[in-house]
């Protein structure tokens, strides 16, 4: 997700989950290109799996793009037919692709030329006028002919004209049965499940039948509910006990990156929702919104706000 899912929001989500799968910012294949890659796809190695999400359709510069991001040691380079942003609209890629299916075939075959990593595609089920179910088998046989395996579908339409960007993410209704159906009838797919999935219980219920679930601002507003993707999904032990547990654990990779420069409120950012619905989440929320820019703040403002929920951190050290 653009300007959340950033490295340190990924770093901070793997001390949560060891096995789902985290995917990068939309980054277009012209700024892999052109840009500052340190900046833009630079990543930890704490964060593997870990998925390049492209923008852009033009085949060889996505070819060139997956290659770099191959390169960088990526696990999957995805290519994303499904934003509905300004930006993406204006440079005609996203959720514009959802038009071109041939194109995205070509876009996705040059990807898979350029490297050994698997390419997988993110969708939506259509676009403005179109017909959800025509669409999205459409996208789905041309992106498979061109050796996709793996679609990952927004069960919602994106409307292109009419509805802003915030709005697409919450006006159009949601049709999991349709993305369930894709994958009954093209059972050689692998299908996984994205679009207004509130927890891991309704991710769960909805994606029945289907190969995965891709949460996306569930994960980032309560980020807790992370913590029970290892034993509910993959049958493994939970990285740590407990939310506070898991703050804690995250320390170290504050204290690293602050040395290098990296301001705190860079990484505290992606933790305010950490205790959404528990006792003292006001406080925590306040604490470190408050006081992440003054001088010397560091890992003792993330102490002190656990401290101040109730519980100082030798509880769960």
């Amino acid at each position: 997700m653009m300007d959340w899912t950033d490295r340190h929001c990924r770093a901070f989500h793997r001390v949560l989950t060891k096995r789902a799968l985290l995917y990068t910012e939309m980054v277009t294949a012209e700024a892999v290109i052109r840009g500052d890659r340190a900046r833009l796809i630079a990543f930890s190695d704490v964060e593997h799996p870990v998925a390049l999400q492209l923008g852009g359709a033009e085949p060889a510069r996505l070819a060139e793009a997956a290659r770099i991001g191959a390169d960088f040691g990526y696990d999957e380079i995805n290519l994303n037919v499904g934003c509905p942003s300004d930006r993406v609209q204006s440079g005609k890629f996203g959720a514009c692709l959802m038009r071109e299916p041939d194109l995205v075939a070509a876009c996705v075959a040059a990807m898979m030329g350029a490297s050994d990593v698997e390419v997988t595609v993110k969708c939506r089920i259509g676009v403005d006028e179109q017909e959800p179910e025509a669409a999205l088998f459409a996208l789905a046989d041309r992106a498979a002919a061109a050796g996709c395996t793996t679609l990952i579908v927004h069960a919602r339409k994106a409307w292109l004209d009419g509805l802003s960007p915030k709005e697409n993410r919450d006006v159009p209704p949601l049709d999991y049965e349709l993305v369930r159906r894709l994958k009954a009838e093209r059972p050689h797919l692998r299908v996984i499940l994205n679009g207004g999935l509130r927890d891991l219980e309704h991710a769960r219920a909805e994606g029945k039948g289907l190969d995965g679930v891709m949460l996306g601002r569930a994960a980032y507003q309560t980020p807790g509910v992370l913590l029970a993707v290892d034993p509910e999904f993959f049958g493994a032990p939970a990285p740590a006990p407990n939310e506070r547990a898991a703050v804690l654990t995250y320390l170290p990779y504050i204290e690293a990156r602050l040395a290098e420069g990296v301001s705190l409120n860079s990484m505290t950012r992606h933790m305010l929702g950490m205790f959404t619905g528990q006792r003292g989440a006001r406080t925590w929320r306040r604490m470190l919104s408050d006081n992440v820019h003054k001088p010397g703040a560091g890992v003792n403002l993330v102490r002190e706000a656990l401290a101040a929920m109730g519980a100082g951190e030798e509880a769960f050290a």
